[in-house]
C-alpha cells in the first residue's frame, strides 16, 4: 500500500454518496464468470447513453478494472472530502476507485484478514468524493462473504437500485448463482436482472454461433426465480481485445457480436430507472 494513502483514520459518513442517483451492485456466486467485464461494459454503455458513471471496485484481491479501462498506474489524490477517484476519460464521465491504484507495485498481493478488508470497503464507500453521478456500479468479489455483507451494510442507507447477477450457462455456475439470489433476498437487495455471460462463441468470419458452455441456463434461472433476464453476452474476441488493450469496446466495435447484447442490457437498466421514477 502506498504510504501516503495507508491511513484509515477518517470515519466514513456516506456524505460523498449524496450526489449518486442510482447504485447497482454486480454480483455472482462464483469467480470467473466475468463480473468485471460486465461492470465495465455496462458503465461504458451508460456513458454512451449520456450518463455520468462511477465504478467502485471492491474486489480487493483481484482489482482488474483499472487495466480494463486503461487506467492502471494512475495516482489517487486527496481533497477536503476524501479521495478523488481516477477519471477514465477527459470529459470525466467515468470515474473509478480501486485498490489497484493504492498498491506500490501491480503484482503486490492483498494478504489481509476480514476486519482489514471490511475497513477498506467502508472507507471506499464513505471517503471517495464521487460528486454528482447518474450511476455508481459496484464490482464485487465472488461469493456471499464478509465483504458482501459489509458492502451492503454500508450502501443500504442510500437505497441501492439493486443487483445485476452474472452467470455463465453451465449448470455448476447456475447453482452457485442461485445462492447469490438467496443472498440478495436475505439482504433485501432487489435484483435488477440476470446476465448470462460467455453465452456461445460467434465466429468472427462466418458468424455461426457455437454453444461452448451450453446455453439458456441464465434465462431458465431467471424464469424460475421470477426475476428479469437482461440478456446473453457471447464470447467475442473483439471484446477480449478491448479489455486487454483498455479500449472502449462500445465505441470501437459497434458491429461486433456482443455490442447489441451489452447496449440492450444498459437500455433495460435505463428503462427500469424510468419506470421506477
Amino acid at each position: 500500500m502506498r504510504k501516503r494513502l495507508s491511513s484509515m483514520d477518517t470515519a466514513p459518513d456516506g456524505s460523498n454518496l449524496a450526489g449518486v442517483r442510482h447504485i447497482i451492485l454486480v454480483l455472482s456466486g462464483k469467480g470467473g464468470v466475468g463480473k468485471s467485464t460486465i461492470s465495465t461494459q455496462i458503465a461504458l454503455a451508460l456513458r454512451h447513453a449520456g450518463k455520468k458513471v462511477g465504478i467502485l471496485d471492491v474486489d480487493l484481491c483481484g482489482p482488474s478494472i483499472p487495466r480494463m479501462l486503461n487506467a492502471h498506474g494512475q495516482d489517487v489524490h486527496q481533497c477536503d472530502s476524501g479521495w478523488v477517484p481516477v477519471y477514465v476519460d477527459q470529459e470525466k464521465s467515468i470515474s473509478l476507485m480501486s485498490i489497484g491504484f493504492l498498491l506500490e507495485r501491480p503484482d503486490d498481493a492483498i494478504v489481509w484478514r476480514g476486519p482489514k478488508k471490511n475497513a477498506m470497503i467502508k472507507q471506499f464507500v464513505g471517503d471517495v468524493a464521487w460528486g454528482d453521478l447518474d450511476f455508481l456500479i459496484v464490482d464485487t468479489p465472488p461469493g456471499t462473504s464478509d465483504e458482501h455483507i459489509t458492502t451492503m451494510d454500508a450502501l443500504r442507507p442510500f437505497n441501492p437500485m439493486g443487483a445485476v447477477v452474472v452467470t455463465t450457462p453451465q449448470a455448476v455456475s447456475i447453482g452457485d448463482v442461485r445462492r447469490e439470489l438467496t443472498f440478495c433476498k436475505k439482504m433485501g437487495l432487489p435484483v435488477v436482472g440476470i446476465v448470462e455471460n460467455m453465452s456461445g462463441f460467434v465466429c468472427p468470419h462466418c458468424t455461426e454461433c457455437t454453444n461452448v458452455f451450453s446455453k439458456g441456463g441464465g434465462e431458465e434461472l431467471a424464469r424460475h426465480a421470477g426475476v428479469p433476464f437482461l440478456g446473453c453476452v457471447p464470447l467475442d474476441p473483439l471484446l477480449t481485445q478491448s479489455l486487454e488493450q483498455g479500449k472502449d469496446f462500445i465505441k470501437e466495435f459497434p458491429k461486433s457480436a456482443a455490442y447489441s447484447s451489452i447496449t440492450s442490457i444498459a437500455q433495460q437498466i435505463l428503462d427500469g430507472v424510468t419506470q421506477g421514477s
